[in-house]
């Protein structure tokens, strides 16, 4: 054997050694026989620790918050192969093919993390098993978000509709304003039809050519010349119940969350699609009385809205100063879609024997539970540190004839608001700034079949510091059985196109007007 063959061979072998020992260590043969035993858990951020996660969930990557050189997370449950994961820093990143076998094989069953850490000088340490159950029940595979920066008066930087798929870590923007020539524009209010990609309503707003709405549906997306406001699909598809309002930004001098905003008039209007006309009726659009937040029952046969007395003169233009005694009572209404049929209003829980404003409402897709907000006054909760979630069951109601209310155990002592239900009712989304104050995040909830809404999960990330670092805000949270059909681009086009649908609006609509939409209004988050 020539002295060139033999030297190429001891490079080969060497290399070949290399990759071995790289992929022992990076991965699944390593074995750890001595070590020494720490009495608690391993500190991990994010705390995935005691919570119920969906089986067909992303990694959970986390960062080990212990001091060490070298780390290793053993990750296990009663079937299947364990995921061993080395590594020479505090981050671990599970296998995405691994980690999606060993969920699918267990579930129903409980997932080990055992952690151990090595320092420089000194030997294993192996801490407290980390407990995570799996659930039996799948979670809607896409969460449709917004994403921008916390803003006051201007927006600055990107703002953006964004679509997550939950199975894995890819996000592909459904629209940004990037995309506008109207680089100042908004979009927002983003509103699903029983959790459908196929059936979406979302809010563009530009200075240029004003507030528009566009419609995507399975054969079109188009341009609608009125603007909605928090928005509920009927669950037929017939009509979208929205929202008309007179908006007051102001701020606060002396509370840590500096931001507030009254409606100063607002009424319930309904969007009828074959007709393409907005209409209203006396029972969602009294005029002594704020109207807001419309949400559909699962038959269709109700539609819930808070309301509010009006406690100063029409057409004020000023931050009256009562506006800290403005509290919302949650009612419903009976409606026949059929017929376009509205009865007599009736209410469900009332400010003055809570004590708190009444947000937020959103009913389960069985139509068992309830969850609203409740905060100490007025109608925007993300603004309110006080703002937490509340579960009513509509089913024990309809035999009880008594409206009975809980505070959900999984809210924190900072503001929750937006909630969002999957299409099987085991799952929410909703936004939270429990971790700072400030950012908004989308949290993960499993409600089991008695409305416990156990330990909630952020949403996860490839990068488990992503977090820490990212100076965005997550609102408005939509959970989405697919992707939305109409790509980035196509609703772009439309957005910028001359192309629109004027929408028939009544000249006797009750007060407010719609008015041109003020800077603030633009962008508030």
């Amino acid at each position: 054997m020539s002295r060139r063959l033999i030297i190429s061979v001891l490079v080969l072998f060497e290399i070949l050694l290399s990759a071995a020992l790289m992929v022992g260590w990076r991965g699944q043969t390593v074995a750890i026989d001595k070590y020494d035993v720490v009495d608690r858990p391993a500190r991990i951020y994010p705390d995935y620790g005691s919570t119920v996660i969906p089986p067909n969930i992303a990694p959970l990557n986390f960062m080990i918050k212990e001091e060490g050189a070298y780390y290793c997370a053993k990750i296990s449950s009663v079937n299947g192969r364990p995921i061993e994961v080395f590594s020479k820093s505090a981050r671990i990143q599970i296998p995405e093919d691994r980690w999606h076998e060993l969920l699918e094989k267990n579930r129903g069953n409980e997932l080990s993390i055992d952690i151990f850490a090595r320092g420089e000088n000194r030997g294993w340490s192996r801490f407290g098993t980390i407990t995570i159950k799996i659930a039996n029940e799948d979670i809607d595979g896409y969460l449709v978000y917004r994403r921008m920066h916390p803003t006051h008066v201007l927006m600055r930087g990107r703002l953006g509709i964004f679509q997550r798929n939950l199975g894995n870590f890819d996000e592909k923007v459904v629209l940004d304003n990037r995309r506008s020539r109207y680089t100042a524009g908004c979009v927002n209010c983003h509103t699903f039809c029983n959790n459908r990609p196929d059936k979406v309503l979302i809010g563009v707003r530009t200075r240029e050519e004003g507030d528009n709405t566009l419609l995507i549906e399975p054969d079109a997306v188009n341009k609608l010349k009125v603007k909605f406001g928090y928005t509920s699909w009927h669950p037929s598809g017939k009509q979208a119940t929205y929202v008309v309002s007179r908006m007051f930004l102001f701020f606060h001098t002396a509370h840590f969350e500096a931001r507030d905003t009254m409606d100063l008039d607002s009424m319930l209007t309904y969007y009828v699609a074959d007709a393409n006309n907005v209409r209203t009726s006396p029972g969602i659009s009294v005029k002594e009385r704020l109207e807001t937040w419309p949400a559909w029952s699962a038959d269709g046969k109700y539609l819930y809205f808070c309301s509010a007395p009006m406690l100063w003169p029409d057409q004020t233009k000023t931050l009256p100063k009562e506006y800290g005694d403005v509290k919302y009572d949650l009612f419903r209404i009976s409606y026949d879609v059929e017929n376009d049929k509205w009865g007599q209003a009736e209410p469900v829980l009332l400010a003055k024997d809570t004590g708190l404003s009444i947000t937020m409402p959103r009913i389960s897709p069985d139509g068992r539970w309830l969850i609203f907000c409740m905060c100490e006054y007025g109608s925007f909760s993300p603004w309110q540190p006080s703002s937490d979630m509340f579960i009513m069951d509509l089913k024990a109601a309809e035999q009880t004839g008594r409206y009975e209310y809980r505070r959900l155990d999984i809210d924190s002592d900072k503001a929750e608001s937006w909630h969002s239900w999957s299409s099987n009712s085991r799952w929410i989304v909703f936004s939270s700034k429990r971790e700072h104050g400030i950012f908004t995040r989308s949290y993960l909830s499993y409600v089991d079949e008695n409305g416990k809404a156990y330990k909630p999960i952020v949403l996860p990330q490839k990068d488990p510091e992503f977090y820490s670092y990212t100076l965005e805000t997550f609102n408005t949270p939509e959970f989405v059985t697919g992707p939305v059909i109409a790509t980035g681009e196509q609703l772009a086009r439309v957005v910028r196109g001359a192309a629109a649908i004027s929408v028939e609006i009544p000249k006797t609509m009750a007060t407010p007007k719609p008015e041109k939409s003020q800077e603030w209004q633009e962008f508030k988050q």
